[in-house]
């Protein structure tokens, strides 16, 4: 069973239709002990970090996270919920993440000269790090396929961590990994039949079982 959290941040139902979509099953809660029994957890989440972060804090959830992560339990973070993975985020203040991931977050108007348009929304190429294996979580997929992205801020500072990474006049961190944790900066559930292989990668799920 994929859990996803529900602490009253993000597009949940998109996401669950998409977990159905590849035949994956999986609940929206944010009951602590279902996350607990759960195979797997997808932490979502739009908007702000700062108000994320305490709504988080406030249910308890953040500590549940932390500790199935360090049992080895899969989890991935989508879009806001892949920034909150960080340390810190420097979003209008600075704020303490679930120090899952190394790195942090910043505005991408500090990485930019200025030019391209934020927030980022569009699709943009995924590109793989050289030199390095594919990871698993896009195995069903390639270099170059398009992913969609919706975000003004992004991760840094995180070189090791770097599974793919996006051209937007510069280099900006679309995916990052730790061990059993993952991040997807774009939005899988919003991607078509690419985020759909991605989710299917993640969940165990064989693509070639259904039409996508």
């Amino acid at each position: 069973m994929i859990a996803i959290v529900d602490y009253g941040v993000g597009n949940l139902f998109s996401l669950k239709s998409s977990l159905s979509a590849i035949g994956a099953k999986a609940i929206v809660t944010g009951d602590a002990e279902v996350l607990r029994c759960a195979d797997k957890i997808i932490l979502p989440g739009v908007g702000a970090f700062g108000d994320a972060a305490k709504k988080l804090r406030d249910t308890g959830l953040d500590t549940v996270l932390i500790e199935e992560a360090s049992k080895g339990k899969p989890l991935m973070g989508i879009c806001l919920g892949m920034q909150m993975l960080f340390e810190k985020s420097y979003e209008y203040g600075e704020h303490e993440g679930l120090g899952l991931i190394p790195g942090s977050v910043r505005p991408i108007d500090d990485l930019t000269d200025g030019t391209v348009k934020i927030p980022h929304i569009g699709w943009n190429v995924l590109r793989f790090p050289k030199g390095r294996a594919k990871h698993p979580v896009f195995r069903y997929i390639n270099e170059g396929d398009f992913v969609y992205f919706v975000h003004s801020f992004c991760g840094v500072d995180c070189d090791a961590s770097l599974i793919a990474d996006t051209d937007y006049g510069v280099p900006i961190t679309a995916a990052v990994a730790n061990g059993n944790v993952c991040g997807m900066q774009f939005h899988p559930e919003k991607s078509g039949k690419v985020g759909l292989r991605i989710l299917a990668a993640f969940c165990d799920t064989d693509p070639t079982n259904y039409e996508m």
